[in-house]
């Protein structure tokens, strides 16, 4: 298959085993199994086997995956040559936990900029970045070569915000709020409504109370 057409579950279990593998190092495993990595994630082992099949990752020791060499093969996979990156739109309090969560988890993702309209909020350093006024989008994200954007601002200037960002130019875009987004199908959009993923939860705690 070609990589550049990879499933998107493909990608967000690649980007989990990742995780996983550098969490088994960090406790001195440096050998998995198949069946090990599965039942860490709730699959089968033909998942995660026909998983690393698809980027051509078959090398299974009799002592299991090199834990050390997966991660570097994901990694060719996943992450851009030299680093991407990204932007948080809206500073409040779930844009503040989103960038002081995520700065130097991953090398080659750099939140690098922040923006907000809140002149309490501009022209300081949040969660440890800098946040600029919207105003000064074009010119910050040409500056800083920025190409991914997370949307955690107001729902109701969600679709406002992203149409800004596409006119400057952003590649790709996280949404964090609870509006539906269109764009372009030049930018790569990701919805995360963490309304809906609780009511899931929910549902399936209710069908369980049910049994």
């Amino acid at each position: 298959m070609n990589l550049a057409n990879l499933p998107e579950r493909t990608i967000e279990r690649l980007s989990e085993y990742r995780r996983t593998l550098l969490n088994c190092l960090a406790k001195g495993k440096t050998h998995i199994y198949s069946h090990e990595l599965a039942g860490l994630h709730n699959i089968t082992a033909v998942q995660v086997r026909r998983d690393l099949m698809l980027i051509g990752y078959s090398s299974m020791k009799k002592k299991g995956y090199d834990a050390q060499e997966l991660i570097k093969v994901i990694g060719e996979i996943l992450d851009h040559e030299i680093g991407l990156n990204v932007a948080v739109i809206g500073m409040g309090n779930l844009g503040r936990a989103i960038t002081a969560y995520f700065n130097g988890k991953r090398p080659k993702l750099n939140i690098v900029a922040a923006f907000d309209v809140d002149p309490n909020k501009v022209d300081r350093v949040i969660s440890g970045v800098n946040c600029y006024h919207m105003k000064e989008l074009e010119k910050v994200v040409e500056r800083n070569d920025i190409s991914i954007a997370i949307i955690s601002s107001p729902p109701e200037t969600a679709s406002q915000v992203a149409e800004q960002l596409v006119a400057v130019g952003i590649k790709g875009i996280l949404n964090f709020t609870t509006i539906p987004l269109v764009v372009p199908d030049t930018v790569y959009l990701e919805e995360y409504d963490m309304i809906t993923s609780m009511e899931k939860v929910a549902y399936f705690v209710k069908q369980a109370y049910a049994r």
